[in-house]
């Protein structure tokens, strides 16, 4: 009888550690996917441009397709960009200064730059041209901002340590030129917002020719000088060092800059903006 109690004992025992066993083993599994699928996401530190023009609309959600990670988009001045990546902030950089990106990986922030992809900077203005900008310098940077500056007209700078502010920095420098007065405005402010407070003002800036095409219909600005080799606009994106961040998703960002170098995207980038503006708005330039 003894015998049997025990045996009895024992099989509910049994049971009980398999009820019990079962959720226990369930739950870490189901902790176990949630914590990788948590670390599929990176933080994307990038310029204005990319996000005003439209471009990353497109191609976030085709990154999330084919690799299945989350990308956090932060678009700020390529300066204010670098900045977050050297407070560990950041997990990958596109941006477009390329000094300034040499500077960073020479710190010892970044691993390596690759070129993605370029287009170009123009000066736009009031339709009226009431400093006659296109017809003094249309193919000469430098000269279009003496222009202006002599004119007494508006100019709207970025003023946000921009790649584009940047770019307007070495033109005023190679026009001779030390900007100041009520006729200079430094905005602070992304492309989109200066391109519009330049509308309002009737001022002319400097823009790269992307967020130009893809907001022009919201207002009257044109351009008054482009085509000069001194507005070539290039970007590039940066591997980032991980003895700076030990937070850093080292995996998740090499992913993503071996798929915005790959052929595939790099053709999907150059086809960006044909159909809507009769033109690409960045040219991919990735090196094989």
């Amino acid at each position: 009888m003894r015998k049997k109690l025990a045996v009895l004992l024992g099989l509910i025992f049994v049971f009980l550690v398999g009820c019990t066993s079962k959720p226990q083993e369930a739950t870490q599994t189901q902790e176990t996917t949630t914590k990788s699928q948590e670390a599929r996401t990176m933080v994307l530190a990038t310029t204005t441009s990319t996000q005003d023009t439209g471009l990353l609309d497109e191609l976030i959600p085709l990154f999330k397709k084919d690799t299945g990670i989350d990308v956090k988009v932060v678009a700020k001045g390529t300066g204010a960009a670098l900045k977050l990546a050297e407070n560990g902030d950041a997990d990958c950089l596109l941006v477009h200064d390329k000094a300034k990106e040499e500077e960073f990986i020479k710190n010892g922030y970044g691993l390596k730059r690759s070129d993605v992809m370029y287009n170009d900077f123009i000066i736009v203005g009031p339709a009226e041209d009431s400093a006659k900008v296109k017809e003094k310098a249309y193919n000469n940077a430098a000269e279009a901002l003496k222009v202006i500056k002599d004119s007494g007209a508006k100019f709207i700078s970025r003023g946000d340590e921009s790649g584009t502010h940047s770019k307007e920095k070495s033109l005023w420098k190679s026009a001779g030129i030390t900007p100041s007065g009520d006729w200079y405005v430094s905005a602070g402010k992304g492309m989109g917002a200066v391109l519009q407070m330049a509308d309002e003002m009737k001022a002319y800036t400097l823009t790269d020719r992307g967020t130009y095409l893809s907001m022009k219909n919201k207002f009257k600005l044109q351009i008054v000088t482009e085509k000069s080799e001194q507005l070539y606009n290039q970007y590039g994106v940066i591997k980032l060092n991980p003895s700076k961040n030990t937070k850093l998703k080292e995996k998740e960002a090499d992913e993503f800059i071996a798929w915005i170098l790959s052929d595939k995207i790099q053709k999907t980038i150059g086809e960006f903006g044909k159909e809507k503006y009769g033109q690409s708005l960045f040219i991919p330039n990735a090196k094989k």
